[in-house]
């Protein structure tokens, strides 16, 4: 074969790999423990970047408690706004789609679930006091409309997903595709993506037929910076940080120039302030909380008897407890965390005033102050004075005026018994004592 056969080769090879089908792309994100502002954002910027990847599909590997109402709501509109099929799969083995989980299930393309998962038990909780009648029957039922509506919208059991908001009913897999609440049951993504090939979804733009047979697999899981925040926007972790904060700048301007102490604390206070942005912190809990500390501050330099300190126990305490006023209960702070930080806190501050009280009673140990009591030496008589005899003597290593009610010779010693002004009172001492 000559080198125009050879060249034309590749050439005539050309079409048939051009008119190849193009592998299509499917994005798998996860999200993992309790749903917030980072997850949220977590879930939007994926969908965005696997839409103007031009992906097939999206998937989101859940496993979740719930969350916060606000946070589940952004993810449920991104859903809804995307421009491409978004399915939610409940796993690994053992996993959940609970709450705050369920509407993002209900609200997806497709709902998929390993087998030992389970959805449901969407009631809306708050903590802080509850709710009375009247805020708890319009919370849920803003909540059952919601899910309702969702649940309509992919052709679901609206229904039984209402009776998952009103009386926290949930299901495990197989029921809940038996229920009509889940489309199918999948024991890993590969399954999924066999199982859904040539469904037909509706998007925004219209319907359009999945084919995810062989799809190239992404995965992107959360980076370490949203598993930082994700970490950092805990309650207990703000919490925490919040009060390491408070010691780190205490025992800084306790000791000025200690400097690791301060640079610890404003870290600390930045991370917790950073974090409480993200939470909904109840006003009146945080300034009970500042309250508190800030008592605990003025026992250490007021003499209150123990009022201050008792004051600031009560108001870190009942602070704590109501920093934070929506969070779910699995999201909390627990008394096994308050507690101890409150009770540390507490003897932290009353040790610091014991050491103080002790301090002020020991006599001084410099200065006029710590010289009665003292033994010196006369260096000399200085004679009579109006009031008795004028000496010199030698205490301590240091010389000072005297005076004593009767003559005394250089090198005898006598013992230091009072002082005016800068005179030194001194008596002789006896034979016993030398």
């Amino acid at each position: 074969m000559g080198l125009a056969g050879l060249l034309a080769c590749p050439a005539a090879a050309s079409p048939a790999r051009a008119g190849a089908p193009a592998l299509t792309r499917v994005v798998v994100g996860r999200v993992e423990g309790v749903i917030g502002p980072i997850t949220a954002d977590y879930l939007s910027a994926g969908l965005q970047r696997a839409a103007g990847e031009g992906a097939e599909l999206y998937v989101l590997e859940l496993d979740t408690p719930g969350g916060l109402d606000p946070a589940m709501r952004r993810m449920v509109q991104a859903i809804l706004a995307s421009p491409i099929a978004v399915a939610v799969w409940v796993g690994p083995a053992g996993a959940r789609a609970a709450s705050a989980g369920f509407f993002l299930l209900t609200a997806a393309h497709v709902a998929a679930m390993e087998p030992t998962t389970n959805t449901g038990a969407a009631s809306p909780v708050s903590l802080g006091g509850g709710m009375d009648s009247t805020m708890a029957a319009k919370v849920t039922n803003d909540a059952a409309a919601y899910i309702r509506a969702l649940a309509e919208l992919r052709g679901r059991n609206a229904d039984w997903c209402e009776r998952a908001v009103r009386e926290a009913v949930s299901a495990p897999a197989a029921q809940a595709v038996r229920l009509g609440v889940a489309d199918l049951v999948a024991e890993d993504v590969a399954a999924l993506l066999a199982a859904i090939d040539g469904r037909v979804v509706k998007l925004p733009g219209g319907d359009k037929t999945l084919r995810t047979a062989g799809a190239e697999l992404v995965r992107r899981p959360p980076g370490w910076r949203a598993r930082l925040l994700q970490r950092i926007t805990d309650p207990t972790i703000a919490y925490i940080c919040l009060l390491l904060g408070f010691y780190g700048l205490f025992f800084e301007l306790s000791n000025p120039g200690s400097v690791l102490p301060g640079v610890v604390g404003a870290l600390c206070l930045l991370v917790a302030f950073m974090a409480l942005q993200s939470l909904p912190v109840n006003l009146a809990g945080l300034l009970l909380l500042v309250l508190g500390l800030g008592l605990f501050l003025l026992e250490v330099k007021v003499t209150s008897h123990g009022v201050l300190a008792a004051g600031g126990t009560v108001g870190l305490l009942l602070g704590s407890l109501l920093l934070f006023e929506t969070v779910p209960p699995f999201a909390a702070l627990s008394l096994g965390i308050v507690l101890p930080a409150v009770v540390v806190t507490a003897a932290f501050f009353l040790l610091i005033v014991g050491l103080g009280l002790a301090a002020q009673r020991r006599p001084p140990r410099a200065g006029l102050e710590s010289l009665p009591g003292e033994v010196a030496e006369v260096v000399r008589d200085d004679g009579p004075s109006g009031q008795g005899h004028a000496l010199r003597v030698m205490v301590v290593g240091e010389l000072w005026a005297a005076r004593s009610d009767r003559p005394l010779g250089r090198g005898e010693r006598v013992r230091v018994t009072g002082r005016e002004g800068r005179t030194l009172l001194v008596e002789r001492m006896g034979e016993d004592e030398s």
